[in-house]
């Protein structure tokens, strides 16, 4: 039986052998990697909210240092056992366990959904960044990929509590069923 956590590790596949919806995934992620580095001359890189560390792992390849953090055990352990190289904590993300921490770019993948803060949340990943906050998040349709429409965000909502959390501007990409952020603390 395939491990359904290591075959979601789409990236390290040959694109020219993956099928079509495998494809799909190894391009979106390689397009949020692109966006996300795209002109910063990033060091390191906080994954908040990094699950079973899929990003970390990719951004790992990248950048020469990545922190992963969640506040779920279970998820932490498994990215730890996939992707030893990086350094994974737990921690929530409306309250980083990073105080003199600092990171070039802080990245939230689908994070702000799920809780009930996201100017909070956001604040957060603005105290830890020095020059930029990603966030991918799920647009606010209703689609078979995803949670459920109302746990998703407007992009009215995320730019609100983005203005809230002090950054100075923002900028949206559509990428296929998802929506990435790029904010400037």
């Amino acid at each position: 039986m395939t491990d359904p956590v290591r075959h979601d590790r789409r990236f390290h596949g040959d694109p020219d052998k993956l099928r079509a919806p495998e494809r799909l995934a190894l391009l979106e992620v390689e397009r949020v990697l692109a966006l996300s580095l795209e002109g910063a001359a990033a060091e390191t890189l906080l994954d908040i909210g990094t699950g079973t560390g899929v990003f970390a792992e990719a951004f790992s390849k990248s950048v020469p240092r990545v922190v992963g953090i969640d506040a779920n055990p279970h998820l932490l352990g498994v990215a730890r056992s996939l992707v030893p190289r990086v350094c994974f904590l737990r921690g929530a993300a409306e309250a980083l366990p990073l105080r003199t921490a600092s990171f070039d770019i802080a990245f939230l993948g689908h994070v702000l959904h799920e809780t009930d803060n996201p100017a909070k949340v956001l604040e957060e990943a603005r105290r830890v960044a020095r020059t930029r906050v990603v966030v991918l998040e799920w647009p606010y349709l209703q689609e078979e990929h995803g949670p459920p429409l109302e746990h998703r965000l407007r992009a009215e909502t995320i730019e609100a509590a983005a203005r809230h959390a002090g950054y100075r501007g923002v900028e949206g990409f559509k990428m296929g069923h998802m929506v990435l952020f790029l904010m400037r603390p």
